[in-house]
């Protein structure tokens, strides 16, 4: 079986740009070396359009402009939100009346109506009966925090974005930022790799809800406009992936989006892994893009009581009415909390089979071997927890076991939990990783949460926790989840490690970690992913060694290449690939006969003599 190599990783979340692990610099800043800390500090000066001078007031500016933080402006403004107040009017002893255009008349007239003309443009209309209004109004946000994009940052302005829903720009971003970060054009990955073994899966839990998709499409006569031609094709789940085919690539490989709510990346990653491991694709890349920092969809939530809300946290911090919280503070993980924080995210990752890693020289991120799926079963409310998490986490530790033995199991590895920042997820996650543990006679399983830092990207969180992971076994720090004083303490944690405080490994003993989702409507997902140094152990006693010697000094020239476009994306905000209208394929490119399909002008030529997969049934 082919082993899913992760060979290149790129995206964009509240904490920065993805690549060269910056995103997740950004959480553990602190605790870095100066000099790697402030060449995090000037990629994100770069995005956010800010001087970098090495001053403190700039890191300031960069620090309050990063991670979860108060809603700004341009998002939409918290203290004055949008909406329609239902009201009625009566006219009292006299008939009501107004003036209006008579071209602005409805078909037809409500009931009660009179209709007098004025003249040949305008009428006058009396009413003797209550009526009902739409009165534009606006009220205050209950939830003013959320994880945005760094301030200033704007994807669509790097490329000719035409309208493009927020969550289909992060996309451009992300995937030309993961495709750079592999140190590997893509002319040369894709000329190695017949284009029918080409994979992409990429989408989102929510779908393009913005106004510039279905946000648009819903609401658009109900406030008096015009439904544009784009809202719909925007607005669907899978477009994220087709993006990237259309506009970035030009893939003709296999495509879509699986969607499971918050475990949807892995749900996705799961099907890329499976098209490696079968053979089926050489290449895949993997993502989520999740923009659901908007009014409607927030009000959603905290109508479910799943947010934490102004109200709630000043609650927590006993503070009065009147005064603000610590929006820095707002999830928890695992601490006294009150609700998750949403957030915004786009996350790629590229993936090849081990021959192809080596012979490229391509870098060696960590590898995904298993990602295991399963429902809840019978529910009393759709976005309960029920038990499938424990048979996804239960099988990830059994996986891990047969790979890496015992005693690989219970050290050197760490769980990245999906830890919303809820009091339900606080106790009936920490019961299943701690009972999967206790189990396998795991001591001090070390548990991350990344929310406290980015919130939570619905389809892209377990991306994000990916990505993370990956930052871990580059620079040995485990993120603390800072976010809160103490563990909570109806937390099951008698054989995990949780620390408020950032901790440090060594990479060089990193063995493996288990990625963590949970999703609404019981859907569950873990993800055993194995270390660099695992991973090139295992491809050495594939390969051999003469083939790693050659892989590493292939692999110089690629880490010039990522380090080149890394100092090319900090000195300003990189372009990402954007080809609209390239090279657009037609019927006429098209050459079929019984046995070959080619395409002109490309080196496109599929044999159709498929081999039969059920020979002894036919």
């Amino acid at each position: 079986m082919r082993l899913p190599v992760i060979v290149g990783f790129g995206g964009i979340n509240a904490a920065g740009r993805s690549s060269s692990h910056h995103s997740y610099r950004r959480m553990v800043i602190e605790a870095l070396p100066q000099a790697q800390a402030d060449h995090t500090w000037a990629s994100l000066a770069a995005l956010m359009g800010v001087n970098w001078d090495q001053s403190g007031a700039t890191r300031g500016k960069l620090a309050s402009g990063t991670l979860i933080r108060r809603i700004e402006p341009h998002l939409f403004d918290v203290d004055a939100v949008p909406w329609n107040r239902r009201m009625q009017a009566h006219s009292g002893r006299q008939p009501m009346h107004f003036d209006m255009a008579a071209k602005q008349l409805p078909r037809e007239l409500p009931a009660g109506w009179r209709v007098t003309p004025l003249d040949e443009l305008t009428v006058r209309v009396e009413v003797d009966q209550v009526m009902s209004f739409l009165l534009p109004s606006t009220r205050e946000a209950a939830v003013k925090a959320a994880g945005q994009l760094p301030s200033g940052f704007d994807p669509g302005a790097l490329y000719q974005s035409r309208n493009h829903p927020r969550g289909l720009q992060m996309t451009i971003y992300a995937a030309s930022d993961a495709l750079a970060n592999t140190g590997i054009s893509w002319e040369v990955l894709s000329r190695r790799v017949p284009v029918d073994q080409i994979s992409v899966y990429a989408g989102s839990g929510m779908s393009q809800l913005d106004g510039s998709a279905n946000g648009g499409m819903v609401s658009a006569r109900a406030n008096g406009f015009r439904v544009t031609s784009k809202y719909c094709p925007f607005g669907f789940a899978e477009m994220p992936a087709d993006f990237i085919n259309a506009y970035v690539l030009g893939s003709l490989g296999a495509t879509g989006a699986s969607l499971g709510a918050c475990a949807s990346f892995l749900y996705n990653l799961r099907m890329g892994i499976g098209d490696i491991q079968s053979g089926r694709s050489r290449i895949a890349i993997v993502g989520s893009a999740e923009a659901p920092i908007t009014p409607e969809v927030m009000e959603g939530y905290a109508a479910m009581g799943a947010l934490a809300s102004d109200k709630g946290l000043r609650g927590l911090d006993k503070l009065a009415e009147d005064a603000e919280p610590d929006y820095r503070r707002s999830c928890r993980p695992f601490g006294d909390n009150c609700g998750f924080t949403i957030a915004e995210s786009a996350q790629m990752v590229v993936l090849c089979d081990d021959q192809l890693a080596v012979e490229l020289g391509a870098s060696i991120h960590g590898s995904v071997t298993d990602v295991f799926v399963n429902a809840d079963g019978h529910k009393r409310s759709i976005s309960a927890p029920g038990v499938g998490n424990y048979i996804t986490m239960a099988k990830a530790a059994a996986a891990v076991r047969t790979l890496l033995g015992e005693a690989g199991l219970r050290s050197g590895g760490l769980v990245q939990a999906h830890g919303t920042g809820t009091p339900q997820n606080r106790v009936t996650e920490s019961h299943i990783l701690n009972a999967v543990a206790k189990a396998h006679g795991i001591s001090d399983w070390p548990l991350v949460a990344v929310k406290a830092y980015l919130g939570h990207s619905i389809g892209a969180a377990a991306a994000d926790q990916l990505v993370a992971t990956l930052g871990i076994w580059e620079h040995g720090i485990l993120p603390g989840i800072t976010t809160v004083e103490k563990v909570a303490e109806d937390v099951h944690q008698s054989h995990l490690a949780l620390s408020s405080k950032h901790r440090q490994v060594d990479p060089a003993e990193q063995r493996y970690a288990i990625i963590n989702a949970k999703g609404f409507g019981g859907n569950n997902a873990s993800a055993v992913v194995l270390a660099p140094g695992t991973t090139r152990r295992m491809l050495g006693r594939r390969h051999g060694e003469s083939a790693m010697t050659q892989w590493r000094l292939a692999n110089d020239a690629v880490q010039e290449r990522v380090e080149q476009y890394d100092q090319l994306a900090c000195d300003g905000p990189a372009q990402p690939i954007y080809k609209f209208g390239h090279q657009v394929l037609g019927q006429e490119d098209v050459s079929l006969s019984r046995d070959r399909l080619r395409i002109a002008g490309t080196d496109i030529e599929l044999d159709l003599n498929l081999p039969n997969p059920y020979p002894d049934m036919l």
